[in-house]
């Protein structure tokens, strides 16, 4: 797809079909509130050119109004827009850092407020949830679980899992917090009352306050430059002092000075 013309004096002008992208990304705007335009832009724009014709639309104008009418097509481009790709204990090696060298220093007074951020649907708050049950069971843990998908809290909610999911869960948790039914892995109750959901634009919406521990991992890297430095701002702000912000192993944050945070272990940034 050709964005641009080139006019003989260099002056270049968007192209019908351009145009037609750029109202998609309005009317979406209006109507969920995700403005795609603080999505790296050629990444989103061929996921979801890929997705309207693979659905058979000429354009992204017959596609928003199909969208309008059909809940399924809004279901399915949402959960495009978002990305839900998780498994429990992603990038194992983390969360034993986290385990072993994170978790000790931050319960210290045997409380933590916990929030796991763009939680897609839920691997990643349950993880935190059974390390917490499993090795610091006496912890007063307040844990949010967030995401934007309607679609993927619920499923989050559900606990239900498919075995590629757990293919990194230490065989003790999945005896202890899991139960097989149909082939399909089910977390435990305990496990499940333990996390708080909530529907949460983080480009978007407000952050709590005095978090002792924010995950949010494998999301950033589909952001401009621009909404990612508004994002570490805001999670900054979130963190008290001596709070911890966990990201993802693609997610390196340079010159985390800038915005009062140090790095701790690989991945692992303290508020200053």
């Amino acid at each position: 797809m050709c964005d641009f013309q080139v006019l003989s004096k260099g002056v270049k002008v968007m192209t019908t079909l351009d145009q037609d992208y750029q109202l998609f990304v309005s009317n979406i705007r209006k109507k969920t509130g995700i403005d795609l335009n603080l999505y790296k832009e050629q990444q989103m724009k061929r996921r979801l050119n890929s997705l309207r014709i693979k659905r058979g639309f000429p354009n992204f104008l017959e596609y928003f109004k199909a969208i309008e009418k059909d809940g399924t097509l809004y279901l399915e481009l949402l959960d495009r827009i978002t990305i839900n790709v998780s498994e429990f204990f992603r990038n194992r090696p983390r969360w034993k850092v986290l385990e072993d060298k994170i978790l000790p220093q931050l319960l210290q007074t045997k409380k933590l407020k916990a929030w796991s951020a763009a939680c897609s649907t839920g691997e990643e708050p349950y993880t935190l949830a059974m390390i917490i049950q499993q090795k610091y069971p006496m912890t007063h843990l307040d844990l949010l679980a967030s995401d934007i998908d309607e679609g993927a809290l619920k499923k989050a909610k559900e606990g239900i899992y498919h075995e590629r999911s757990i293919q990194e869960v230490p065989k003790e948790y999945i005896h202890s917090y899991f139960t097989v039914k149909n082939g399909l892995f089910h977390i435990s109750d305990k496990i499940k009352n333990k996390v708080k959901f909530k529907k949460h634009n983080l480009l978007a919406d407000p952050f709590d306050k005095q978090y002792d521990l924010i995950i949010c991992r494998n999301v950033m890297i589909y952001f401009t430059e621009e909404a990612k430095n508004h994002l570490y701002q805001k999670f900054s702000q979130a963190l008290r002092p001596g709070g911890i912000l966990f990201v993802g192993s693609t997610e390196q944050i340079f010159n985390p000075t800038q915005y009062q945070i140090e790095p701790v272990e690989t991945f692992f940034y303290r508020k200053m």
